[in-house]
């Protein structure tokens, strides 16, 4: 009875949904906290194949979704969180320097 318990509450927490992407459609069954982000990420995607349709003369699908993957994932490998990430780790070593001159911390 546990299992179907867990079964059930599996199958609550997420949502069919049709999403179009380059004027193809789409469903997909998705968590509900996910909803807002796949709706916003096609519109995107459909905003970035509108921009590169208008300004190249592409015209074929496959060509411009594989541009805005580029497009897209170089962005994402771009992003400054690396710089974040050293910044915080920069600050979590300075913490551990002066936690090291308190006695007792570092029990």
């Amino acid at each position: 009875m546990h299992c179907l318990v867990e079964q059930l509450d599996v199958e609550m927490s997420e949502l069919s949904i049709k999403v179009t992407i380059a004027g193809r459609s789409y469903p997909l069954t998705i968590e509900l906290d996910e909803e807002e982000n796949v709706r916003r990420a096609a519109k995107e995607i459909n905003n970035a194949v509108e921009a590169l349709q208008s300004n190249y003369a592409v015209h074929d699908k496959q060509d411009l979704l594989a541009m805005v993957a580029l497009e897209m994932s170089t962005k994402v490998l771009n992003k400054p969180e690396n710089i974040e990430s050293e910044g915080i780790l920069k600050k979590i070593a300075e913490l551990e320097e002066l936690l090291s001159g308190v006695p007792g911390a570092n029990e």
